[in-house]
């Protein structure tokens, strides 16, 4: 994880003794899981120095990185959560006082080497395997708009979002999942049965709702939660807690349906979601 640092508007007026005005960066790492995970900082931390060199050279990055193999749930998934604190320590001239500086903000970097993950491998030097992130609940984007390859698809989640009881299979308070973090989608990757039997559900209430006929002309079923999640079709069957049919099926055009999936592949590789019980995402129709 690369952090850039950016001192920015420091302007001084009259006789302000700046020379003698030292600031010290550092940052901190409060919590990291595994406890046993260890990490190496690196970089330019420029240590304490005054506001007229913060002033002369008011950038500079730090790096903290996590080497591969120290994660939880196994080989699979090889996961490392931190917290990154940036501090600021401040001393004034003599005679002169004011705030003393403190915590900044904090980042959630998340250090991960899933083998069905970018750089999985390390391109031959398993040292090197893996990236970072950071561990919040990302935001996969489709448009409704006319001309959005996606748009059919779009339209789908978004009455499921808004109108959920005109949505099929029907279900009393049906209210699907996805749509803010508190009840977000979790990717769902290695258990390919799961995957298929959420496939297979949906594809069945489109056929009992639109008939056997209802892909004539280029059409396909669209399920809403994706069939790579959870929170599928067969959801259900695999949580006691959650209703029969809190999904929603739709035939939609192939090729909308096609340019949504290329984008949902395309998002959970970009932003290395993982089929882990700690990662979740959620969708937002723009448009």
């Amino acid at each position: 994880m690369n952090v850039t640092y950016h001192f920015t508007s420091m302007d001084k007026t009259g006789a302000a003794r700046t020379s003698a005005l030292m600031i010290n960066p550092t940052a901190k790492v409060p919590l990291i899981v595994p406890k046993k995970a260890k990490h190496k900082f690196g970089g330019s931390l420029p240590g304490r120095k005054s506001w007229d060199h913060f002033k002369a050279h008011p950038s500079f990055t730090h790096t903290m990185n996590v080497a591969p193999g120290q994660g939880n749930e196994g080989k699979k998934t090889d996961v490392v959560h931190a917290v990154y604190e940036p501090h600021i320590g401040i001393t004034f001239p003599t005679g002169v006082q004011g705030d003393p500086g403190g915590k900044l903000f904090f980042l959630p970097p998340r250090w991960d080497s899933a083998s069905y993950l970018r750089n999985s491998t390390g391109g031959g030097k398993p040292g090197k395997r893996g990236a970072a992130t950071f561990a919040i609940v990302g935001k996969l984007n489709y448009s409704a708009k006319d001309r959005a390859p996606e748009a059919g698809v779009a339209l789908h989640i978004r009455q499921a979002f808004k109108n959920p009881e005109k949505t099929k299979p029907y279900m009393a308070a049906k209210k699907v999942p996805g749509q803010e973090p508190g009840n977000g989608l979790r990717r769902l990757y290695w258990d390919k049965k799961r995957h298929d039997e959420n496939w297979r559900r949906a594809v069945a209430q489109c056929r009992r709702h639109y008939g056997p006929d209802y892909t004539e002309g280029g059409r396909e079923c669209d399920e809403y939660p994706f069939a790579s999640t959870h929170q599928g079709a067969a959801h259900s069957e695999y949580d006691p807690d959650v209703k029969k049919f809190n999904f929603s099926i739709r035939p939609v055009w192939k090729d909308d349906n096609k340019a949504a999936g290329d984008l949902l592949k395309s998002f959970y590789a970009k932003n290395r979601i993982l089929d882990s019980g700690n990662d979740s995402f959620i969708v937002q129709i723009t448009g």
